[in-house]
């Protein structure tokens, strides 16, 4: 049995936010790219793509979770 502090249960770690440049630099794609991925009207719509979430009245974020998610669902 594991302890505690060996668990990989991923509700246990800590929730991190990830900036654009952080998720430009990770996905390799444009900042551009990332918003066209977000428009429904856009043909390069990604329903699966991760939305991002408000941090302020003019900053948003990704779950670093959901992002991991979404690269490994795409089986890169």
């Amino acid at each position: 049995m594991l302890k505690p502090c060996e668990q990989t249960n991923l509700s246990n770690l800590p929730l991190r936010i990830l900036r654009m440049a952080e998720l430009t630099t990770l996905l390799g794609i444009s900042r551009s790219s990332i918003y066209e991925k977000l428009n429904p009207k856009s043909r390069y719509y990604d329903a699966d793509f991760p939305k991002p979430i408000r941090l302020g009245a003019a900053s948003v974020g990704w779950r670093s979770t959901s992002v991991d998610e979404w690269i490994a669902s795409r089986g890169v």
